[in-house]
């Protein structure tokens, strides 16, 4: 994952959009996403001045937010252990992906150690000494 956070996932740029544009999208009252972002239920980008700017994901997770309250019935506690809990997921599942590609890479190096060495075209010719055995 790019670290420059105007980057996504695929490394297309983000779009941002003001609490206004946001609430709109999620179909929510602007106050209803300051209170979320108090709650850390959403965290959004924040300007220099201190405005919220609101990501798609951000906009997706506020529509979880309130699918998960209002159609499920999960108090906001839950709902916000619920992020929590999914985003844990997330990246443990990376990291699990990374440590396979790890493994991965380690089996092809031990892989081309034990492969049997190169056999040589060179030939040896063994000639026995003539040995004389001392008479008795």
């Amino acid at each position: 994952m790019s670290s420059d956070p105007n980057q996504g996932h695929q490394g297309h740029e983000v779009q941002y959009f003001l609490i206004s544009v946001a609430a709109q999208l999620a179909g929510m009252h602007a106050q209803t996403l300051r209170t979320y972002d108090r709650l850390g239920l959403v965290s959004p980008q924040r300007t220099s001045g201190g405005g919220r700017r609101y990501s798609n994901r951000d906009v997706e997770l506020l529509r979880e937010v309130q699918r998960l309250s209002q159609d499920e019935g999960v108090n906001l506690a839950g709902v916000k252990r619920i992020i929590e809990l999914t985003n844990q997921v997330e990246e443990l599942q990376q990291r699990v992906g990374e440590l396979a590609s790890e493994v991965e890479r380690l089996r092809a190096g031990y892989r081309a150690e034990l492969s049997p060495p190169q056999r040589s075209t060179a030939l040896v010719v063994w000639q026995p000494r003539n040995r004389h055995r001392p008479q008795q």
